[in-house]
């Protein structure tokens, strides 16, 4: 979901655990068990790679500075609060037995020293939240990428220091494409760190330009724009040769990847048909083949939706993704289960286990 969008939940350690219920009618297993997945008759470890929490307390940060109307959009609450109770609950119920939680940046327009105290408040209370439910809890960095070496540090810190899982970052900055050469010492020690970066849209109809199009009915500006805007942020990073200089980086972009996965075979096709706009600095492969390269989530909604996905990119390369706090799917393993032609090695791979080795959780008891 956009910012604007976004809901909160506040719990006793100050973080929003729920962001709003993802649907009303959640409920615990049967007898308030945790379900438990199993594949080819083996217990399985599933992994959220895309799940929302929020830092309240930022709003403290950021009173009387230009950013105090941008958090307050982000986390302004229009309903219920469940607690961290109710949000393992939910947990329990769709099988998920870790979830990777981020929050949606909105502060990337912030000045060095707001931006600085955003990161070290947010990143805390992420550490703190995870150590309230061990083994169950996992969150992403958050980073001011607006300020690239910074952004680095506060990567590494949070990582080595304060046992979050990688970072997570917006699709664009402010304006400027992530392919820009000056956030390259980002990437590169991201690179270095290993991290799994978890790419989320914001502000997606002014970033693509199409704010007046998707007035009226239907949340076009959520279904239309936060794709539009992950696929237009990863083709430049394609394009652009940023994945050719960092070919370790690890990307997880959500929704599926935007529109990417299926029609990467046009930007292959563009390089051919137009050769001029492919020179230079641009991809040293087909674009295609940096399908490879990234990571998705599986919130592709159908079971034939997810298996074209699994052609396209490959089961190594999809994680399933629930968008909690947002009613978005029912049963987020079941939507994997009952997808056609899924070997048990790739139901495996995208429950959990290519999660797990990117996130480097510990093996599973």
């Amino acid at each position: 979901m956009d910012r604007r969008q976004f809901f909160t939940g506040v719990t006793a350690a100050g973080i929003c655990t729920s962001c709003g219920l993802r649907r009303s009618s959640a409920q615990p297993a049967k007898g308030g068990q945790r379900r438990k997945v199993m594949v080819g008759g083996k217990r399985v470890r599933t992994v959220d790679i895309h799940c929302h929490c929020t830092v309240p307390e930022v709003l403290d940060v950021v009173k009387g500075t230009p950013m105090e109307a941008r958090a307050q959009q982000s986390l302004r609450v229009p309903g219920n609060n469940p607690s961290m109770e109710k949000r393992l609950a939910v947990m329990d119920a769709d099988g998920i037995d870790v979830e990777a939680m981020s929050v949606n940046a909105w502060w990337y327009g912030a000045d060095q020293d707001t931006a600085r105290r955003i990161i070290d408040l947010q990143n805390e209370k992420l550490m703190a939240l995870c150590q309230q439910a061990p083994g169950r809890l996992a969150a992403f960095a958050t980073v001011s990428l607006q300020f690239p070496e910074l952004a680095a540090k506060q990567l590494e810190i949070g990582m080595k220091q304060q046992g979050l899982c990688g970072g997570a970052i917006g699709c664009s900055v402010e304006g400027d494409e992530l392919s820009n050469p000056k956030f390259d010492p980002f990437w590169q020690k991201a690179e270095e760190l290993g991290a799994l970066l978890f790419m989320h849209p914001q502000d997606s109809e002014a970033v693509t330009g199409i704010a007046k199009r998707v007035q009226g009915y239907g949340a076009l500006g959520n279904v239309i724009g936060n794709p539009l805007e992950t696929t237009i942020a990863l083709s430049h990073m394609i394009m652009d040769g940023t994945l050719d200089k960092f070919p370790k980086l690890r990307l997880c972009a959500a929704h599926g990847g935007g529109y990417l996965p299926s029609y990467a075979a046009r930007l292959d096709h563009g390089c051919s048909v137009q050769p001029n706009f492919c020179k230079g600095n641009g991809p040293r492969k087909k674009p295609s083949e940096y399908l490879k390269q990234i990571y998705i989530d599986s919130l592709i909604f159908t079971p034939e939706g997810l298996r074209h996905l699994v052609a396209e990119s490959g089961a190594g390369q999809i994680m399933i993704g629930t968008d909690y706090g947002f009613p978005w799917v029912d049963d987020p393993v079941g939507h994997v289960l009952s997808t056609p032609g899924l070997s048990d090695a790739n139901k495996i791979a995208i429950l959990g286990g290519t999660a797990a080795k990117l996130i480097k959780l510990p093996p599973m008891a």
